[in-house]
């Protein structure tokens, strides 16, 4: 799967997921979109900024939320990446992004 692929997919399914954050508040997603959203953050940040200092401006908790999710939906790279300390996930980001989108993709499915 391409890389564009996968950048283009998290934005489209972040935005849906933002979209109903807006309307209904963060309580009433799911695991599922917990982890989108959080995994959207995250990217935020990294492309915006090139840290997750901006995803934790976007969403305090995301590392925690998202680790959550990825344990609720048994997402094993999820649940490593979200287990990570900032600095950490921050140095390996870009090289588990298409398998942590993979990931979440299948899981949508």
């Amino acid at each position: 799967m391409a890389k564009d692929d996968n950048e283009t997919w998290l934005l489209d399914a972040g935005d849906g997921v933002i979209r109903k954050k807006r309307s209904l508040g963060y309580p009433s997603l799911s695991s599922l979109e917990r982890l989108t959203y959080c995994l959207w953050a995250a990217d935020y940040g990294m492309r915006n900024a090139g840290d997750l200092t901006t995803a934790a401006d976007v969403h305090p908790s995301f590392l925690a939320d998202g680790k959550a999710a990825a344990l609720d939906l048994a997402l094993p790279q999820s649940v490593a990446a979200f287990s990570m300390s900032c600095d950490e996930l921050e140095r390996r980001y870009f090289d588990l992004f298409d398998a942590l989108v993979s990931e979440l993709r299948t899981a949508w499915s």
